[in-house]
């Protein structure tokens, strides 16, 4: 028989959490209850069953909230009449009893999930016992005088559930604890309000009408579950039509928007793989115009369909993204597995028969596509489109009916791309030469840096390109600030430089404007921010800011140190290299500073060699 190897078992964070609610809960329950319900006469058995018996239906009765679908239940009206009027022992024998009923009733759910809603609620009741005791609060009839004591004793309730809860979310999901509490409370606030105002309605209910009483507040808790269980239907009904697509049924533009960033935020909390693809049918105007817009609505429907189907089994979101382009988001999926899914799709379009297909160029139906991939330096959705986008925009110019991956071109490709580029960049750096020539002169030095810096940090061929062509455009923006601003010699006025402040929102418009350098955009808004988030125009601070453009500002400002400006005084090199380490760590990233002064340390040297050369 062959040997079996018993794993080590690593308990997870959120076992953890559970193991010490467990032990907390069960603590409380033995120093509160002490087996009282042992005691217990007939009458106070009659109470223990009839109200377990509402705590059950009310628990079963569960019913989710609109926007995130978090559970509640008004089960919680019933422990806290409980608290008010029998107090806290006879309350923790009625959840003792409920929580065993449930246990058989929902026997799907794993015993410890049983266990640790047992010990929550124990700490919630016994914590709220507590307060009420300590504010003055008196076990029976509802007491008008006493109010403080039943608000202060609710609120200790719905607060501990909000943070046990919001706690466990955290330790789970890892997500922000206080986004989370957050997030919870707007979603909760208004169910567990009437949760709490229920409590007290039961309260003189149980006092004055008893049995009955308690018949008529189970009447009126199952309306408002059900009330609330109809509201939310309504909502993921008009939230359905909102996120979808009329023509196709698929996810709309808006709601690919939404989900990116979640899947995006996601990624970058765990550490997982997400791509995405970009997809736009070749040539579907040639089709449009042939057979008309409603035949054309028809091959769009066609091809959604085939997107839906093979992606049935999947995570992946497909979207209408406008017009004839689709995208999909591919939780999961690394570059090289989404685009074999990618190529598979397409080659299944090919093959499939439409009406009219045969007009098509390629004598079939066909569609082009672009793939990125997330990377932790992306810090912003449309970064990830557009790069999607672009390598669309390639799969077009080599021919359609392909797959590419951005910056996935052969190195000669890649070479003449780059060599192009940078002569569109300088045409339009040329128009600094009549506005303002040292901007125009600066741009060159930075390129040139940036260059070099880019073979010191062994930069893959695209993260060079984008690197190299982000310091050549990085203060395009100046070209909207006025001639008399660039130039004034003396010390600019606030308002003048919160104008010059505007140039990189300005810059990234205009690079966004063009296909080819949208990828840039990052490069011009960002290499003004930060280490320590004070920069501009977010206040990023640390790894928010991606990696090259905090070497971008590095560059640019220490160029900025050792040339002539109007409004600042030049540093010899000595005196820029002992600024920058002064303000490593605060305005500039401490390793990459370091980095760079060795960089410029090496070439002066080989410039004072060079120097020793020549006199010889």
């Amino acid at each position: 028989m062959p040997k079996r190897t018993l794993g080590v078992f690593k308990p997870s964070r959120n076992h953890l959490y559970a193991l010490f609610l467990c032990l907390a809960g069960l603590s409380l329950f033995v120093g509160f209850n002490h087996g009282e319900f042992i005691h217990y006469t007939s009458p106070t058995w009659v109470w223990v069953y009839a109200l377990t018996g509402a705590a059950v239906l009310l628990t079963v009765l569960v019913f989710q909230l609109p926007p995130q679908g978090n559970g509640l239940s008004l089960d919680s009206s019933v422990y806290l009449a409980c608290v008010f009027v029998f107090g806290a022992p006879f309350t923790l024998s009625v959840l003792l009893f409920t929580s065993i009923i449930n246990f058989f009733i929902e026997r799907k759910t794993v015993w410890w999930k049983h266990l640790s809603n047992f010990a929550l609620y124990t700490m919630m009741i016994t914590a709220a016992s507590a307060t009420f005791k300590l504010l003055g609060g008196v076990e029976g009839p509802l007491l008008s005088q006493r109010l403080s004591a039943y608000a202060g004793s609710m609120a200790v309730y719905f607060v501990l559930n909000t943070l046990l809860i919001g706690f466990y979310y955290y330790m789970v999901f890892q997500e922000e604890l206080f986004a989370t509490l957050k997030g919870m409370v707007k979603d909760t606030l208004l169910a567990y309000l009437s949760t709490l105002v229920l409590s007290l309605v039961l309260t003189i209910m149980l006092v004055h009408n008893q049995i009955v009483g308690l018949a008529l507040f189970l009447f009126l808790s199952v309306l408002l579950s059900y009330a609330f269980k109809q509201m939310f239907i309504m909502y993921r009904e008009l939230e359905a039509r909102a996120n979808r697509d009329q023509r196709t049924g698929l996810f709309n533009h808006s709601y690919f928007e939404v989900v990116l960033e979640e899947e995006m935020r996601k990624s970058r909390a765990s550490g997982s793989e997400l791509s995405m693809a970009m997809i736009d049918i070749d040539d579907f105007k040639k089709y449009n115009d042939h057979f008309g817009h409603l035949k054309g609505d028809s091959l769009i429907v066609f091809l959604a369909e085939l997107f839906k189907k093979a992606t049935t089994d999947t995570e992946i979101i497909v979207s209408r993204y406008g017009g004839e382009e689709f995208t999909l988001l591919m939780p999961g999926y690394d570059s090289l597995t989404a685009k074999q899914f990618i190529e598979d799709l397409r080659k299944n379009l090919n093959n499939s028969l439409f009406e009219g297909s045969e007009i098509f160029p390629q004598g079939c139906l066909s569609f082009s596509a672009g793939i990125a991939a997330y990377q932790p330096d992306i810090h912003d959705k449309s970064e990830l489109v557009d790069h999607a986008d672009q390598a669309l925009y390639y799969a077009k110019k080599q021919g359609k009916n392909m797959v590419h991956l951005y910056g996935n071109q052969s190195p000669l490709e890649q070479d003449i791309d780059f060599s192009q580029d940078v002569r569109d960049i300088e045409q339009q750096l040329n128009l600094f030469m009549y506005k303002d020539m040292e901007t125009f002169k600066h741009s060159k030095r930075v390129f040139r840096y940036a260059m070099d810096i880019s073979e010191l940090l062994e930069l893959d061929t695209l993260s060079k390109r984008q690197f190299t062509l982000g310091a050549l455009i990085h203060d395009i923006g100046k070209l909207e600030i006025p001639w008399s601003i660039l130039n004034k010699k003396d010390k600019l006025e606030p308002e003048e430089w919160e104008m010059v402040k505007w140039h990189v929102t300005w810059g990234k418009k205009m690079a966004l404007t063009n296909e080819k350098f949208k990828d840039l955009a990052p490069y011009i808004e960002l290499h003004h921010e930060r280490y320590d988030g004070k920069g501009y125009p977010y206040g990023f601070k640390g790894e928010e800011i991606p990696r090259l453009c905090r070497m971008l500002t590095i560059i640019d400002s220490f160029d900025a140190m050792t040339t002539q400006r109007p409004y600042q005084s030049t540093k010899s090199v000595k005196e820029a290299i002992i600024e920058l380490r002064e303000c490593a760590g605060t305005q500039f990233d401490p390793g990459l500073t370091e980095l760079f002064i060795q960089y410029i340390e090496s070439r002066e040297l080989l410039k004072n060699d060079a120097g020793v050369s020549n006199v010889h």
